[in-house]
């Protein structure tokens, strides 16, 4: 039996169609029906590597979480990674199929339309409901022929569709009428109504502006959501990180002070989430090296393009200022590509990153990384090797996370790996990443390695120990506990300004509690 069918459309990006999706997810769930999500294309530099070893946007594999139901391939059967201003690489049904400028993808328009159909009616034959997303605008006039997100999706899924506009960043009225009059009549018979998301201040003031809404759009408003301040689930791109970028104060004297680079090509954040929800941490990302002073913790993220962001580090003298805080004994993180960038080298023999065969690297751990044409997408679990050099001889934490990376780093005699880890899927463990003597510089290849709360304690604790910091006596937050709570705080907060009667109508079907 094919599953029912809502679509979240926006007037533009970010107007909140993720969060949007993610909440009909968990209410959905709520309520007790199998639910899934779906978006037919993603450009997303924050991606996911799923239980089979295939990557998938990192906003299809939130919403998945949302729904309760484990992340899958056909959520997500197109992701576009950007390699540059004009070009991405694509991903096609989890796996790298190579760089495309955009011509050439809409070139191969046909294929990338049966593919992602092909993608929808697998999923749709394994639940009851999936909550497809478009991506920006449905009606860029332009890209219409050529879309396979928006409009074709919803008509190939025969979904019902519902329309969001920010009110916060303003037009909110021009944005519903001007997207509203340039559908097509077909088009447009498959709404059953618009949103209005993040408004902030009293609702009360705004029923005005909803009857002259529904009046000239003959549709109804589904809700008038209030601006929701810090929901702490995975945001989907970079256009989130100077939302989430708090400075650290003088005077913070016992907080744990975290800055992260913001990399041009910064991939991942979603790795920070759970450090951002600890008491006693301070987490911000910082695009100037002077940002970095009062930094205790260094961390060097996950990047699209190790090679062209390594360059930008040594032009814009974050290079300089990643060596002196090394220098001055404090903690450093390298995490996939900030782990490659902190060796010796960086080779590229097959130019899959960028023209440059080789570029030093940082020069803070003794390893070399050459470029390889495939991909490791796996998740994987990992142990500490040498535990007493983080300080934590008495605990054994299991890391759990997922690789997501091009390239082989290989340590030179004497470095200390990081992890023992085990990729799904294996039973021997590999040695992954590398530890300086004194446990202060360190890189690993696992993404999500902050996702487990004992592991995150003894990397927390050996921090503040090594920063001279007072230890945090609270518990930690669990980062998966957290993660539930905020899954369900997200559906309460739509809950309440959200009319799901008739979002129910639209879908056919009937609430279940």
């Amino acid at each position: 039996m094919r599953a029912k069918a809502l679509m979240v459309l926006g007037t533009a990006s970010s107007v909140g169609k993720s969060l949007t999706v993610a909440a009909l997810c968990r209410i959905l769930k709520q309520d007790g029906y199998d639910v899934a999500p779906f978006k037919a294309q993603n450009m997303a530099l924050n991606s996911f590597a799923t239980r089979e070893g295939h990557e998938i946007g990192r906003a299809q594999a939130m919403q998945a979480q949302a729904a309760g139901v484990e992340p899958h391939v056909d959520m997500n059967p197109i992701l576009l990674k950007p390699t540059s201003d004009v070009g991405s690489q694509v991903i096609l049904n989890g796996v790298a199929v190579g760089n495309h400028h955009a011509v050439e993808y809409f070139g191969h328009m046909p294929r990338w339309r049966d593919e992602v159909v092909r993608a929808y009616e697998r999923l749709a034959s394994r639940h009851q409901v999936v909550v497809l997303e478009g991506a920006g605008s449905p009606v860029e006039m332009n890209l219409k022929d050529r879309d396979v997100v928006n409009l074709s999706m919803a008509e190939a899924a025969d979904a019902a569709c519902l329309l969001v506009a920010d009110i916060d960043r303003g037009g909110v009225f021009a944005s519903l009428v001007g997207t509203f009059a340039l559908l097509e009549p077909t088009e447009r018979a498959r709404f059953g109504g618009f949103l209005v998301n993040k408004f902030r201040g009293d609702v009360g003031l705004f029923s005005d502006g909803v009857v002259d809404l529904e009046r000239r759009l003959s549709q109804p408003c589904l809700g008038v959501i209030r601006y929701l301040h810090d929901h702490g689930v995975d945001d989907e791109d970079g256009l989130s990180l100077e939302r989430r970028a708090v400075r650290p104060r003088s005077g913070m004297s016992d907080d744990l002070r975290v800055c992260v680079v913001a990399l041009p090509y910064l991939a991942n954040f979603t790795d920070f989430t759970a450090l951002e929800q600890q008491p006693g941490v301070v987490v911000y990302y910082a695009r100037e090296p002077s940002e970095a002073d009062r930094a205790d913790v260094l961390i060097v993220p996950g990047s699209k393009n190790t090679i062209p962001d390594l360059v930008w580090v040594e032009r814009t003298g974050w290079g300089t200022r990643v060596r002196a805080h090394a220098a001055a004994r404090r903690p450093l993180l390298g995490i996939c590509g900030g782990f490659q960038m902190l060796g010796r080298a960086v080779r590229d023999p097959h130019r899959t990153e960028s023209e440059r065969e080789a570029v030093e690297g940082l020069g803070l751990l003794d390893v070399s990384t050459v470029m390889t044409r495939e991909k490791v997408t796996r998740q994987a679990t990992a142990r500490l090797v040498d535990r007493a050099r983080l300080g934590a001889a008495s605990a054994d934490p299991e890391f759990a996370g997922y690789e997501i990376h091009l390239g082989t780093t290989t340590r030179a005699k004497g470095v200390a790996p990081f992890f023992h880890l085990v990729r799904a899927g294996e039973r021997e463990p590999r040695l992954d990443g590398a530890v300086d003597a004194d446990g202060l510089v360190m890189g690993t290849y696992l993404h999500g390695l902050f996702d487990s709360a004992a592991g995150l304690r003894v990397l927390l604790a050996h921090w503040r120990r090594l920063c001279g910091k007072a230890h945090a006596d609270g518990p930690i937050v669990d980062p998966l506990v957290e993660r539930e709570r905020r899954y369900d705080a997200l559906a309460a907060h739509y809950r309440r300004d959200l009319r799901m009667d008739l979002v129910y109508r639209m879908l056919g079907i009937e609430p279940r509690k």
